[in-house]
């Protein structure tokens, strides 16, 4: 896909319509995705003066990751418009539509796939900002870490570090909520016992919460 981009902003650059029609393609749900979690519900508006200043700045481009470049872009506009708001996103977490997040051990290509729901993205903006970028620019976008670094201003073993850390704190969070009592105030049912097993055993041991 990195060959195909490169390709395709030198096409553009050279005023090819199909090539940046095929930019706007392959960066566009994974872009709406992070700054859906940076902005709630105004990502489109923000998207959108994002792909204005990339067709205004793409003469200018002079090489290296476009990706990279393009979501510098966005990541500046979605703070401008938080500036202009004055507010931090707040959006709903249906906890039933949180099973598919990606547990402990996943890593964070993996996560990718699992974190791409409105829910699991209102969950990530839960996080201290820095694990929710690095997990974001990490799974959603997919930069690696030294690239994603130079978009926010860190180390590149910074920033590994917060997409752990964010990972993690996603997978306890999850499983807390799974052993948690269930919405409508009554307790979870226990699973059933093996057949055959004394009336005085005791029953499945719950493992304690990463925390």
């Amino acid at each position: 896909m990195t060959g195909e981009l490169t390709e395709a902003v030198a096409a553009a650059q050279a005023g090819d319509e199909e090539a940046f029609r095929f930019l706007y393609r392959s960066l566009q749900p994974g872009l709406l995705r992070y700054l859906t979690a940076l902005v709630g519900a105004d990502a489109e508006d923000v998207a959108s003066e994002t792909w204005l200043q990339v067709s205004r700045d793409l003469p200018s481009f002079t090489g290296g990751e476009f990706r990279a470049w393009t979501v510098t872009i966005a990541r500046n506009r979605a703070m401008d418009h938080l500036r202009r708001q004055r507010r931090r996103p707040s959006l709903p977490v249906p906890v039933q539509a949180l099973s598919e997040l990606a547990g402990d051990a996943d890593t964070e290509e993996r996560a990718g796939e699992t974190i791409g729901t409105e829910a699991a993205l209102a969950l990530i903006a839960t996080l201290p900002p820095r694990e929710a970028e690095a997990v974001l620019l990490r799974a959603v976008i997919g930069l690696d870490a030294e690239t994603a670094g130079r978009v926010l201003g860190r180390r590149p073993g910074a920033v590994r570090t917060a997409a752990h850390r964010g990972l993690r704190r996603l997978a306890g969070l999850l499983e807390r909520r799974d052993i948690s009592p269930a919405s409508d105030g009554e307790p979870r049912p226990a699973p059933p016992r093996p057949r055959g097993g004394r009336q005085g055993s005791s029953g499945p041991r719950t493992e304690p919460a990463d925390g």
